[in-house]
Parts: C-alpha cells; sequence; structure tokens
C-alpha cells in the first residue's frame, strides 16, 4: 500500500535498507518541494514526504526518523536475534524490557480484550507451524495435521501474556509473540511525532502503515492509493488529513503456492482467516488502524460492526472474496 507523490519536481532521498544510510538524490526543486525519502522498514517498503525550505534541515530530520526506525527494530523484529522480541521468545520472558516494548504489549492486550481474541498478538506458534509444515519438501497441501493445529492453538492465549515494567511473561512454555499486526502502525507513529516535535506539519509517513501530520501543502487533502486485493494493481483511493491508514489481506504472505494458507490467523480455530480478501481502516492513528485490520480480518459483518461501533472516528472498508465491498464507519476525517 503506497501513497502517491505528487507530479511535481522533488528532491528524492533515498535508502540503503542495509544500514538505511542517506544518498543525496539528483532532482532539486526551488522553494519548499517535497523531500521524500524511500527504503525499507521491519520488511515493507516504506517512505517519508515532507515540506522544508532548507534542504539540509529536511536531510537532518529524515535521519531522526531513520535511526527511531533502526531504534524500534531493535526492540520489535523477529528476524534479529538480539531483539528484545526474539529474546522473549526464546527465553519465556523479558527482565527490564525496553518502554517501548512494554507500551506496545499493553496495547496489544488492550486489543485482544477489546475484540474478545480477534486480534491476539501469541499468534507467532501458529506461523511457526505453518511456515515449516509448508517449508517441507512434499508437503501435505491440505496443511498441517488437525493434531498439530490443535496443540499450537492451545499455545495461543494474549491473556497469558504478563507485562510490567519490570518484566514480560509467558503463563505458557512455548508461547510466542509476534507484533506483525501492530508494530508497523506503532513503528509509523512514533516517527510520526518524532516530526511533530520538530515542529513539521503536512507530512506523510509510510512505513507499512500510513499516517498523515495535517493536509497535504497544496491544501487538500492527502491521496492514497489501495492495492486490488484480488487482481492485483492501483484500485480504490482514499483522502485523509492528519489521520492514519492500514490494511490487512492474506494475499501479503501467503505459505503455499494455492495461496489457501496466509499469515493471517483466526486464533479461534487456528486456521488462516479467509472471510476477507482485504480490510482497511482509517483511524486517528497507525498502531490502532493496524490492529483493528487485523482483528477485522477474522469477523464476520456483525461482530465487526459492533467492534467499530464503539470507537468513534473509525471506519473500515472489507472486501469479501467476490469483490463485493462493505463500508463500516467513516473512512473519511
Amino acid at each position: 500500500m503506497n501513497a502517491p507523490l505528487p507530479r511535481r519536481r522533488f528532491l528524492a532521498i533515498s535508502a540503503a535498507a542495509a544500514g538505511m544510510a542517506l544518498m543525496p538524490g539528483v532532482l532539486r526543486a526551488a522553494g519548499t518541494a517535497p523531500h521524500v525519502w524511500r527504503g525499507a522498514a521491519l520488511g515493507a517498503d516504506a517512505a517519508i514526504q515532507l515540506h522544508h525550505p532548507d534542504r539540509g534541515e529536511a536531510d537532518r530530520l529524515i535521519r531522526l526518523c531513520l535511526e527511531e526506525v533502526a531504534r524500534l527494530e531493535k526492540v520489535f523484529s523477529l528476524y534479529r536475534a538480539d531483539s528484545a522480541l526474539a529474546r522473549l521468545n526464546r527465553d519465556g520472558e523479558l527482565r527490564d524490557p525496553p518502554g517501548d516494548l512494554v507500551r506496545l504489549l499493553e496495547e496489544a492486550v488492550a486489543w485482544g480484550r477489546r475484540s474478545e481474541g480477534a486480534f491476539d498478538v501469541t499468534v507467532q506458534p501458529l506461523w511457526q507451524l505453518y511456515a515449516g509444515h509448508f517449508a517441507r519438501p512434499g508437503a501435505d497441501p491440505a496443511g498441517p495435521p488437525a493434531t498439530a493445529v490443535d496443540a499450537a492453538r492451545r499455545l495461543v492465549d494474549y491473556r497469558a501474556l504478563q507485562v510490567s515494567a519490570e518484566r514480560i511473561s509467558f503463563a505458557r512454555r512455548g508461547m510466542a509473540v509476534t507484533l506483525n499486526g501492530i508494530a508497523q502502525g506503532y513503528v509509523t507513529d512514533r516517527v510520526a511525532e518524532r516530526l511533530r516535535a520538530e515542529g513539521m506539519t503536512r507530512v506523510l509517513v509510510d512505513l507499512g502503515e500510513i499516517r498523515a501530520l495535517d493536509g497535504h501543502p497544496d491544501g487538500r487533502p492527502w491521496t492514497v492509493g489501495l492495492e486490488d486485493p484480488l487482481r492485483g494493481g492501483p484500485g480504490a483511493t482514499l483522502a485523509i488529513d492528519n489521520r492514519a491508514v492500514a490494511t490487512s489481506g492474506g494475499h501479503g504472505t501467503r505459505f503455499d503456492a494455492a495461496g489457501r494458507f496466509t499469515h493471517l490467523f483466526d486464533p479461534a480455530n487456528g486456521r488462516s482467516a479467509t472471510r476477507w480478501a482485504a480490510v482497511t481502516v482509517a483511524a486517528p492513528d497507525a498502531t490502532t488502524a493496524d490492529a483493528l485490520s487485523t482483528a477485522l480480518s477474522v469477523l464476520a459483518h456483525d461482530r465487526a460492526a459492533g467492534l467499530l461501533r464503539g470507537l468513534p472516528d473509525i471506519g473500515a472498508r472489507l472486501t469479501r472474496p467476490d469483490g463485493t465491498i462493505l463500508t463500516l464507519g467513516s473512512l473519511v476525517s
């Protein structure tokens, strides 16, 4: 999900995915034309667009953002052996955890309660089960056996995640956490708030999820393009102003060639969620949008509508596998 850049001359600032080193672009614009960084963060394509009359100051602000992303990746990454999350999953507990991990896990547990378990960050054992199954030559295309799914599902329970400023631990041996359904939104928010603290307005941050600070410099809302989950390529667009957008869909990560098994799991049965082809949520912040798009992906229409009724200023666009669209709440600010 990428936000289209305005059709104007701009200063491009790109980054190497490894190390996120800044490299000056070759196009320059007069006045306060956009300054754009493109790279990768938390395993997703990423971009930051801001407007500033001073190129040197814009470079400094983008470096601050990238430093924040790198810092948080050391906390939340599943793929770095030295990350706080990896150590928690490996050891079953983490003493003196980083404040960001405590804060995000507390939010995750709160979303687990609000969604009655539809959002559950302890689904990592299911991911490990399905990834391991389909990585084996000649894997049964029907997926892991039911006994293995049931065993993994017994390790999934956000209520068995114990979080405090002094210690994070699991109540059951073998549990593990993935923050893939909320961390991109959280990092997006931290970067946006860092820029806001520096006095920046009219900023678009896309770190896998999108957040806009105020509207576009032209005086209009930002235009965010959504991917068509069924055919690929560009789909619908949303106009956002001081708002965030997140999309969840099984098409993002598939374990099998047929696409029957994806990374979006229903914690209630341990199977991949197939009710919706994609769910897009617009909310005041990216953490909320990210968590809700994940939770709604496993909920039937009535439960999804019930969850959103208690959440003002939030809207969702749910795409069924047949292409029909259901809209709940308010997608525009």
